[in-house]
């Protein structure tokens, strides 16, 4: 059982973290959990939760038993970079970062001969709000934690790192690194791109007002994530710019067909896009991915 933790970045991922491990275990059973912050106030108001017990610094996190990095995708290499110097034989490093190749090579450059305790994460879970005030203590439940094993890692330490995840209600599986970066440039990134870009392109018109007094629950479910932090994601767009250029191009050349088939007034073409996609939301939303059609002129291009 892990007995102290460490949380640098107590926002919404960090605090959530830290809810999550304490839940239904008494004080004394518990783990001392430590957040490290730039931010006073998020320290301050994820210890007025109960998720952290103390702020704290680096060199107190690096001889934690865990050290969960829930900061900015950019911010990781000066991050790992801060704990090396006092990183404890038995420490565990993993991160929450929504990209992988960049950070793994950040964190074996950082670490040199400690790369071997850093364990590469991302869970998928979230929300558009941010902070250590729209933490959830069932904010992982049910949901997948992608683990990228490096060569280097010991089967104790994935296993560690594993175990943390499970402690808070995640189902972790493992992934490629490359594999990680490709499919949530399809997934996550470019939709969260997508909502940015309309938001911003409609608020920039002159009758924006106009547009947005009349803005309903479509709107609203479409662009929902563009309320998630910039900071972070323009973090993971530079981070995985050329798998999500690549998924870009491919939505684009998807764009201009469609509207191809409008000037064309093709009504049957325009019928068949729409009805596969309902049906592949459908097949997801109820798990049966393995009905979907995937008889189409884009895919062979356009695919991962």
């Amino acid at each position: 059982m892990l007995k102290h933790v460490a949380i640098v970045g107590v926002g919404l991922i960090g605090t959530s973290f830290a809810l999550a491990a304490k839940r239904d275990l008494t004080p004394e059973s518990a783990p001392r959990i430590i957040g490290v912050d730039l931010d006073v106030q998020y320290v301050e108001q994820a210890r007025q939760r109960g998720a952290i017990d103390a702020a704290g610094t680096f060199e107190q996190a690096a001889s934690a038993d865990l050290v969960l990095l829930a900061v900015p995708v950019r911010q990781m290499p000066q991050v790992l970079a801060a704990l090396k110097p006092h990183l404890a034989e038995h420490t565990v490093i993993i991160d929450a970062g929504s990209t992988k190749q960049d950070v793994i090579a950040a964190a074996r450059l950082r670490l040199g001969d400690r790369f071997r305790q850093f364990v590469a994460c991302h869970p998928i879970a979230g929300r558009e709000r941010h902070g250590p005030l729209a933490a959830d203590t069932t904010l992982f439940d049910g949901k997948n934690v992608v683990l990228c094993r490096s060569p280097e890692n010991s089967d104790t330490t994935v296993e560690t790192a594993r175990l943390a995840w499970q402690a808070v209600g995640a189902k972790v599986i493992e992934m490629t690194a490359v594999t990680h970066d490709a499919v949530f440039a399809a997934v996550s990134h470019l939709p969260h791109i997508l909502a940015f870009a309309l938001v911003e392109a409609l608020a920039a018109r002159p009758n924006a007002k106009l547009l947005f007094e009349h803005a309903a629950s479509g709107f609203r479910d479409f662009t929902r994530i563009a309320s998630s932090s910039p900071e972070m994601w323009r973090d993971v767009a530079l981070n995985n710019r050329e798998a999500l250029l690549t998924e870009l191009d491919a939505y684009l050349r998807r764009v201009a067909a469609v509207r191809d088939m409008l000037q064309a007034s093709d009504g049957d073409a325009i019928y068949e896009i729409m009805q596969r996609a309902q049906r592949a939301r459908e097949h997801w939303l109820s798990g049966q991915l393995d009905q979907l059609d995937q008889r189409n002129q884009f895919n062979q291009e356009d695919g991962l």
